[in-house]
């Protein structure tokens, strides 16, 4: 896919194209229609079944209806066949696979319902939410008409309403605001190890993927003179600095990009790297799945050349991936010891998530036994 993709479609007998939006980086569909109000959400349905989007041109509200009348259908479990034998449970990583599976064609099928955007991000339907903010704050400043999936639209007005919000962080006697695409801290167990874990100095510290800033900023608030934060994605930068200088730390927090490691030695240096090893689906997703654990092993290879003699680098890693059999506990110690390094103590802590408590999420077993965990590593002595 170029750049600039386009998608086009007939419309009064004519051929129309728009720039094609899409954060997941799906590619622009090849069938497109053009929908209203009179179309039923049976039809609607196969057509997305059939891989032909609908650009809707009917009443806003509608087209949100039509989209939960789509997801109502998707979460219809399919019969079976009567003499059909049952077929044995699948194990935690094929769950695990077939779930991943699952939510890509979901999200394949929900994508077809388009809304147009005109080039200031006005939707030209009726009843249509202002959603101008929420797509400058993802895409920038508007210049030329496009279109859109109706999901993707309405999570960028949900991850706006986050971004305005925020999140509470009670160690920060503030919020945390989380921008589009940049994963939020809604976990807040990994917060309190930081929070807990005794400091190896006080001097500086190293905040390797910062994020939203978050735990930069905690580092400061427990008394770190000064903390690096770095961070690769554009939209993370952007966020950490917008968030420090709302907490009022921008003098003792630099943020930079870089890959990884800042220039320079740490006693203390953090990272809480993607939790599972596998590929994302989207660019969003990068935050949560890391494929071949590149910045864990990263992180860990590189560790040693960055603390100061006497340093602590501190990874924190949920063993999620241990449970869904993607990774195995001896895999992670190799990789410790590999890179020269070796434990000198480990916090845990169980998460309090909502699907850890879901008995109907197809992952409720490893979820339910999952466990989060603060590595303090150090220099392994000759």
């Amino acid at each position: 896919m170029n750049d600039h993709p386009v998608v086009s479609w007939t419309e009064s007998g004519k051929t129309r194209s728009a720039l094609w939006r899409s954060e997941s980086g799906v590619v622009p569909p090849k069938q497109v229609v053009v929908a209203d109000d009179t179309l039923t959400a049976d039809a609607a349905y196969r057509l997305a079944c059939e891989g032909t989007a609908m650009l809707w041109r009917g009443d806003f509200q509608n087209a949100r209806q039509l989209l939960q009348a789509l997801s109502r259908r998707l979460d219809r479990k399919p019969r079976r066949a009567a003499r059909k034998a049952p077929k044995a449970a699948p194990s935690i990583t094929e769950a695990f696979h077939l779930h991943r599976q699952s939510q890509g064609q979901r999200a394949r099928i929900l994508g077809m319902l388009l809304v147009p955007l005109e080039k200031d991000y006005t939707i030209p339907l009726r009843r249509a939410a202002d959603v101008q903010q929420a797509c400058r704050e993802a895409y920038g400043p508007g210049r030329q008409d496009s279109v859109v999936s109706l999901r993707e639209m309405l999570g960028l007005v949900g991850a706006h309403e986050w971004r305005k919000k925020g999140v509470e962080i009670p160690v920060l006697f503030g919020r945390i605001h989380p921008h589009y695409g940049v994963f939020s801290p809604v976990r807040g167990e990994y917060i309190t190890l930081v929070t807990e874990a005794p400091l190896p100095s006080t001097k500086l510290a190293f905040d390797i993927g910062t994020g939203t800033g978050v735990l930069a900023a905690v580092l400061i608030r427990r008394g770190v003179e000064r903390v690096v934060a770095t961070d690769v994605d554009s939209r993370a930068l952007a966020c950490a600095r917008e968030n420090i200088k709302q907490l009022g730390l921008h003098g003792q927090v630099e943020v930079i990009q870089a890959d990884l490691f800042p220039e320079g030695r740490a006693p203390l240096i953090i990272c809480n790297p993607p939790w599972l090893p596998a590929r994302p689906s989207s660019p969003l997703e990068s935050a949560v799945y890391d494929p071949e654990s590149r910045m864990l092993r990263g992180f860990l290879s590189g560790l040693a050349e960055h603390l100061e003699a006497g340093g602590e680098g501190w990874l924190i890693l949920s063993d999620f991936a241990e449970l869904l059999g993607l990774r195995t506990r001896d895999e992670l110690l190799a990789a410790i010891a590999e890179a020269g390094l070796e434990v000198v103590g480990k916090t845990d802590v169980r998460p309090h998530h909502p699907k850890a408590s879901d008995p109907n999420d197809p992952l409720h077993a490893a979820r339910a036994a999952e466990v989060t965990s603060l590595w303090r590593l150090a220099v392994r002595q000759a």
